[in-house]
């Protein structure tokens, strides 16, 4: 027992090591902008223990966990033999670090609903289900699984009624979409897109920010527009990056909505974000703007895509997402900066998404993450970019996509006839990588693609040609994927500010609201 118990500690210790471990990095080598800023936020952690936040900002990557942070880092490092470093993110040097579980009433590998859910309500819930408690058996019936009769309060909702806090909620995917809507749903499934939209209208939160309403009228289009209730609600409803920018404390309760829209109404990527693009970095700065008051504010921002693009397998679009969200949390330590004593920022994930990880089957024992350079944009915006190119011409061929694919994605193709010889340059096709790329072609040109187990294993439901381009990119760069959904590994917790310590160490997912509570003196 006692050396089960001591390799218990030694395991966990090596896991707080790997996701702190950028503070132990050579920083000589290395941008020094997200350290200085990591420096700041550390040297105000005596003033705050104790004392209760005024200002907290909920940072969730969706599908995000150590390996797509560790990802991020890698690919902003240094790869050159004797002089390995990874680049740290801002939120790396905050003074807290925890390790939180999360599992579901439902399953091991979890979903964003009843994850959001935990952090934002403290309990456990059935995979689909927003803020609302599990009773009996899981039945096909969903209401008749979850309490109706007995809706706890969020811990968004607790800090608007109780300590008089102004309430932002701001996503770069549809804004009722599981996770932003476990801060103010309540609802057995969050596929019921439109009952959301009317909770959100009926929350009074004061700000949202992001993405679009998912289904505005309904799934069969014949109700009210969920926009028009929300300005009957007392919501300034804005679509231009005029407006938005234009936004401040005196705009009263606000919803911003991206003027830029990709992938059922989301904000696009972050690596096809044209420039002059509003970000989440943006959304975020105007949430502080319309918030700021004397009572201070809560805000959640989630960086959806992440887990998006955990679920097409796209390495590229993950790490470009990963990046943006550092940005959008680099506006909060900006803003800590000017309020030292009296806020808290907390950046975690609700699940990982995809089985992501760092080392792959061809690669052996090594990693070269900046062939992902060689990527231009996203799985869906070359989904859109093939899906022109079918449009204009019903026979398009292999060989006339092959340039397009070289273009946007660096690899090329030395297959001749048949009788090309392997090649294992980093971006050259080996002749079996080509065939696999000549058959996802054709399921994509097929007009009866096969449902078969065989075909979900190789394209998880995506578009066969591009899913099967990042697989291919990525496998070169050394990164492998075992799903295309989500996965059971727990992910990490930093935190700064007041109270921060409160977030150290490993527990359970319904901890971060419970620690929430306890920090801001709720009852």
């Amino acid at each position: 027992m006692l050396k089960r118990f001591l390799s218990s500690i030694l395991l966990l210790a090596m896991v707080v090591t790997f996701i702190t471990g950028c503070t132990a990095i050579n920083q000589d080598s290395l941008t020094a902008e997200p350290v200085e800023a990591a420096k700041a936020t550390i040297s105000t952690n005596e003033k705050t223990q104790g004392k209760s936040p005024k200002y907290i900002f909920m940072f969730i990557g969706d599908g995000m966990s150590a390996v797509q942070v560790n990802s991020a880092q890698i690919y902003g490092g240094i790869n050159e033999h004797n002089n390995i470093n990874l680049r740290p993110l801002n939120f790396q040097g905050f003074e807290a670090v925890g390790y939180q579980t999360t599992h579901d009433a439902t399953s091991f590998a979890p979903d964003s609903a009843s994850t959001a859910t935990s952090l934002s309500s403290g309990f456990k819930t059935w995979s689909g289900t927003i803020g609302l408690k599990p009773v009996g058996n899981k039945s096909a019936n969903k209401a008749e699984n979850v309490d109706i009769n007995n809706v706890p309060k969020t811990i968004a909702e607790r800090l608007k009624e109780e300590k008089g806090m102004k309430v932002g909620i701001v996503s770069t995917v549809t804004i009722n979409h599981a996770t932003p809507a476990a801060y103010y749903a309540h609802i057995p499934s969050r596929n019921d897109y439109y009952d959301i939209a009317l909770q959100m209208a009926d929350s009074d939160f004061d700000y949202f920010g992001g993405g679009t309403i998912s289904k505005p009228t309904g799934n069969d289009n014949d109700q009210k527009d969920a926009y028009e209730i929300m300005k009957e609600r007392g919501y300034k409803v804005v679509n231009t990056k005029e407006d938005i920018l234009a936004l401040n404390n005196e705009s009263g309760k606000v919803y911003a909505v991206t003027p830029v829209v990709q992938d059922g109404g989301a904000m696009p990527y972050a690596i096809d974000n044209k420039k002059g693009d509003l970000t989440l970095a943006n959304f975020v700065k105007k949430g502080i703007d319309v918030l700021d008051n004397k009572n201070g504010f809560f805000m959640m921002a989630e960086s959806g895509k992440i887990d998006w693009a955990g679920h097409a397998n796209d390495a590229k679009a993950n790490i470009g997402d990963v990046l943006a969200f550092e940005e959008a949390i680099q506006v909060a330590i900006d803003f800590a900066k000017e309020h030292p004593n009296e806020t808290l920022i907390i950046v975690t994930g609700d699940h990982e998404t995809g089985g992501m990880n760092i080392g792959q089957a061809t690669t052996g024992y090594d990693v070269a993450l900046e062939i992902l350079e060689n990527q231009k944009m996203s799985y869906v915006a070359f989904d859109e970019l093939i899906n022109e190119m079918i449009e204009e011409n019903t026979n398009l061929t292999f060989e006339e996509v092959m340039p397009v694919i070289t273009e946007n994605f660096g690899l090329k193709n030395e297959y001749v006839d048949g009788n090309g010889q392997d090649s294992y340059m980093a971006l050259e096709l080996s002749n079996s990588e080509v065939e696999r790329l000549k058959e996802a072609f054709d399921e994509t040109m097929s007009e009866n693609p096969s449902e078969t187990e065989e075909a979900y294993r190789l394209y998880g439901g995506y578009n066969p040609l591009s899913v099967t381009l990042t697989h291919i990119l990525n496998n070169k760069a050394g990164i492998g994927w075992t799903s295309y959904a989500h996965t059971g590994v727990p992910v990490p917790v930093y935190a700064t500010g007041a109270q921060a310590e409160l977030f150290n160490g490993a527990y359970d997912n319904t901890e971060i609201y419970n620690k929430l509570v306890t920090a801001t003196r709720l009852k």
